[in-house]
């Protein structure tokens, strides 16, 4: 229905009026015209909004939440930390979309994490062999299986066979040293003549204990703060291999505050949460102190001559034995336990660390 025109204005407004028609025929061909041109050239899609500058930290916790939404169609992240920017990787277009929705950088890859869990599961039961480890890297979006220099002959051909039956999925590489737990790992713990380190002071059923290494829980019972000295805790629990974590309940009442020993200044430590690759982070140890690195793999089999571990954090940081069970951090969260790893501090290495919200999970623990 056509609007009813009202009176029109009088006096000098009457010129105005009357000079008003034509302009709104004007305005309505313009409008017409503006309409055929938007036909032919649509509008321009409204920019994707630019990925959020997060810690570490909270991309890890984005980056779980991204992964329970995607589902299938998720395929790894990582953490670029010079732009502080997490980087999801998917299968399509939509996932992407959905991704860069979230606040965070969305890359399309060939492999799914089903495919690469395959690969992993695949080199479990054909090339569990002692001396190798394997972990998905996110960044090659493949599985990156290493053989120490123990690997030779028949084991390295049989390693070698399974890798290139998983085509593109996966990638060996050889070291010149040997991968071994770390033992002989915070500050110094003793049981005997075995030396290891402190993880993280814990809190459970409101009883002080403190979590380290399972391969240090298993080498004896009583743990005291130098070699020879009075008891200080005694291991309640340890797990080893399979998993490498074990609890030791405080017997002594030195204090036990929930902090790292930075050998020149301490680090409080109030939460635990997961790793992220890409992360920058430091741990500490009773033979080498304080080293930092990166998180290069999550989730990584380590098969040590004494058994198997999964699992597992790998990472640049260097260690040495005497470090093991000693803490993976960064700032106030702790992150992980000295397993063990290939290499050193004089020419570097990898170092594998047991998560530590699975400990804390398992022992219904926290940290304190």
């Amino acid at each position: 229905m056509s609007p009813v025109p009202g009176p029109p204005p009088t006096g000098g407004s009457e010129l105005m009026y009357r000079f008003s028609r034509p302009r709104a025929a004007v305005a309505a061909t313009g409008a017409a015209v503006l309409a055929a041109a938007a036909l032919a050239f649509p509008a321009a899609a409204a920019p994707e909004p630019s990925p959020a500058a997060l810690s570490p930290v909270a991309a890890g916790k984005l980056s779980a939440t991204i992964a329970a939404q995607l589902g299938d169609d998720a395929a790894g992240a990582y953490y670029e930390a010079e732009t502080q920017k997490l980087v999801v990787n998917v299968l399509n277009e939509s996932a992407a979309n959905r991704v860069r929705r979230a606040g965070a950088e969305a890359r399309i890859v060939e492999h799914s994490l089903a495919e690469l869990d395959a690969a992993q599961t695949s080199l479990t039961k054909r090339a569990t062999i002692p001396g190798t480890s394997w972990a998905s890297d996110p960044r090659a979006n493949k599985v990156v299986v290493t053989a120490d220099r123990t690997v030779t002959g028949a084991a390295l051909e049989r390693l070698a066979s399974v890798v290139d039956r998983l085509g593109s999925r996966a990638d060996l590489r050889r070291i010149d040293s040997e991968i071994q737990p770390y033992l002989s790992g915070g500050d110094a713990i003793w049981s005997g003549r075995v030396r290891c380190s402190l993880g993280f002071n814990v809190v459970r059923n409101g009883e002080p204990y403190f979590l380290t290494a399972g391969h240090c829980g298993d080498t004896g019972t009583a743990w005291s703060a130098f070699r020879g000295g009075p008891q200080d805790g005694v291991t309640e629990d340890s797990r080893f291999p399979g998993d490498d974590f074990a609890l030791v309940r405080y017997t002594s009442d030195e204090p036990h505050p929930s902090q790292v020993n930075l050998y020149g200044g301490t680090q409080e430590i109030t939460e635990a949460g997961d790793a992220i690759v890409g992360q920058r982070v430091r741990r500490s140890g009773s033979t080498t102190q304080v080293r930092g690195g990166w998180v290069t793999g999550l989730n990584a089999t380590v098969n040590y001559q004494q058994g198997s571990v999964h699992g597992l954090i790998r990472t640049t940081v260097c260690a040495e034995p005497g470090d093991s069970g000693g803490p993976l951090f960064d700032g106030e969260t702790a992150l992980g336990l000295t397993s063990g790893g290939s290499g050193n501090c004089t020419t570097g290495g990898t170092t594998y660390y047991q998560p530590v919200p699975e400990a804390l999970e398992a022992y219904e623990a926290r940290i304190g």
